[in-house]
């Protein structure tokens, strides 16, 4: 999709017919528009195709007639009826009568400038409009940055009553997300030192201010992402090790069980071999059934109390009180 605008009168309107100081807004266009737009503007397909791949690095490129800027955008992913969070290109071409960004979808990064929503924003002042998008930009990766730290807050809460699968994998993408916006953040900011140093862009003093702004800005959105993911990972790592603790603790008891069951096993596995009768022991007595069964229940009860005294159960941190934890559903979930 194509959609041409251009500010007049302080206000933006939309434009059928290309102007000298308009903006041309491409939106995931087709192969059609794309070829159109290249004859038309004199622009290489190939840099108009460049923002369409999600894997594109973020750089700039100098042209005879136009400047080529790829950064990296924040957006929102629904998968499984939840919202996750990525990045995805977006190209700023330059030329010397208009501007051009092409994006695969609708960004909220352009969408307020559509309308006219951002204060001092003038089609025809490209250089201003280019840090303006990149101060945009910051600010929607700080934006989404503090809702994924309290996703991961929340999440947090539900992993004290409940260390399911559902709560790990919920971190492991929000750890993933934060991946992607600390990689894209860092390549948008060598973009930002190469742009304060580009002839083809002109600078003016008015705008220097804004273009401190946005440093400070991407500045601030790396920071940020680095102590967000610091977080979620020694998150992660403290809960797998509650986990692998829990696991452990299982398994010291279950070998528990099994010491104090193996010694009525013995008893009754002596008894059960093709001996003769007078050579086993109350094998000549009528009580001698149940005195083999009261003998291995004694031996089995020494075991545990000896086993007990030797602080094994509290080693392995089980009282049969504390193995049940209450979702926040009242259901009961064995560590």
């Amino acid at each position: 999709m194509v959609r041409m605008f251009r500010t007049s009168d302080g206000a933006i309107h939309e434009i059928q017919e290309p102007q000298d100081g308009c903006w041309v807004a491409l939106t995931n266009p087709t192969a059609t528009e794309i070829f159109e737009i290249s004859e038309q503007f004199q622009i290489e397909v190939d840099d108009l195709r460049a923002p369409l791949d999600e894997e594109e690095r973020s750089r700039i490129e100098v042209e005879d007639n136009y400047t080529l800027i790829l950064v990296d955008v924040p957006m929102i992913e629904e998968r499984n009826d939840k919202d996750w969070y990525g990045t995805i290109p977006l190209g700023i071409i330059v030329t010397d009568k208009m501007i051009f960004t092409i994006c695969l979808e609708d960004t909220q990064v352009l969408t307020r400038f559509m309308e006219g929503r951002v204060r001092n924003f003038f089609t025809y002042m490209k250089t201003r409009f280019i840090l303006q998008i990149l101060y945009r930009n910051s600010s929607m990766y700080l934006r989404y940055l503090r809702i994924i730290d309290k996703k991961s807050e929340q999440v947090e809460e539900k992993l004290h009553f409940s260390p399911r699968n559902q709560e790990l994998i919920e971190l492991l993408e929000l750890e993933k997300s934060l991946v992607y916006f600390t990689t894209s953040l860092r390549s948008n900011e060598a973009v930002l030192e190469k742009l304060i140093k580009l002839e083809s862009i002109k600078k003016y003093p008015e705008d220097t201010e804004l273009l401190e702004d946005v440093i400070i800005e991407n500045t601030q959105a790396i920071e940020m992402a680095n102590i967000y993911s610091g977080i979620l990972q020694s998150m992660m790592d403290a809960f797998a090790s509650v986990i692998s603790n829990n696991l452990n603790d299982v398994m010291k008891i279950l070998s528990v069980i099994t010491i104090v069951m193996s010694i009525p096993t013995i008893i009754f596995s002596a008894y059960g071999m093709n001996l003769a009768p007078s050579g086993m022991p109350f094998s000549s007595t009528i009580w001698g059934f149940l005195i083999v069964i009261l003998v291995s229940i004694a031996a089995s009860i020494i075991a545990a109390l000896f086993l007990s005294k030797r602080n094994i159960f509290d080693k392995a941190g089980i009282h049969l009180s504390e193995q049940y934890l209450l979702t926040e559903k009242g259901e009961e979930v064995i560590l």
